[in-house]
């Protein structure tokens, strides 16, 4: 292990006694050989049932698919479990000396029952004025939704796949090619493509070749 590994897996070790069982620590490799086992160094594993050489997130195709030079570290934003618990999660991006993300360092914290806590007291407190006023605010919810926790590459693809057609908001079988074409451009986006054989899948899904699919993203790029 590199002395910068090392000094990450110090510190997710400390961070994880210090703010306890309820907070996961995970460390993506972004240099190794097969990045669908990515998790190099996880604490706490049992907050999302993730453990070593588990698959990447979304997060970390997203980051193999920007500038480097355009990626920020992503703070207290919320993510939930496969039984329905809310995360409050923060990742960080981890450069080698040429400035090129070699490893992503993420903090998940079991917020579930804080939340719980949270609402018995807002309910005490609420006045009846503050309540109209926060249901005028229901169009912006939608922001904070959070997102699924993802175990495996084969899980990513078919949650993008699944964004992306509802993006479009027709089935495959009533899409023209502009839509096909907007499909291929947000699982291109996504990184979805870095996955292996995610083409194949995406080609026969969307009932096209691969030359074709080829073309979709080229046009989806321009």
């Amino acid at each position: 292990m590199g002395k910068r590994l090392d000094l990450l897996i110090q510190l997710a070790h400390g961070l994880a006694v210090q703010f306890g069982d309820s907070c996961e620590i995970v460390i993506h490799d972004l240099k190794a050989e097969q990045l669908e086992h990515s998790v190099v160094h996880i604490e706490h594993g049992h907050v999302t049932g993730r453990e070593l050489g588990d698959g990447p997130s979304r997060v970390v195709f997203d980051t193999l698919s920007k500038d480097p030079s355009k990626i920020k570290d992503r703070l207290a934003y919320l993510t939930k479990t496969d039984d329905g618990r809310i995360l409050k999660s923060s990742t960080m991006f981890v450069r080698g000396d040429n400035g090129t993300v070699e490893y992503i360092f993420s903090l998940n914290y079991d917020i579930t029952a804080l939340l719980a806590v949270e609402s018995a007291v807002h309910d005490l407190i609420t006045t009846e004025k503050e309540s109209r006023l926060s249901d005028s605010d229901s169009d912006s919810a939608d922001d904070a939704q959070p997102q699924q926790i993802i175990h495996n590459v084969n899980d990513l693809l078919d949650s993008l796949i699944a964004q992306a057609l509802s993006l479009v908001g027709k089935p495959v079988a009533a899409m023209n090619k502009d839509d096909k074409i907007a499909v291929v451009k947000f699982l291109n986006n996504a990184g979805a493509f870095l996955i292996t054989k995610s083409g194949d899948k995406v080609a026969s899904l969307l009932g096209i070749s691969k030359f074709t699919l080829y073309n979709y993203m080229d046009a989806g790029n321009r």
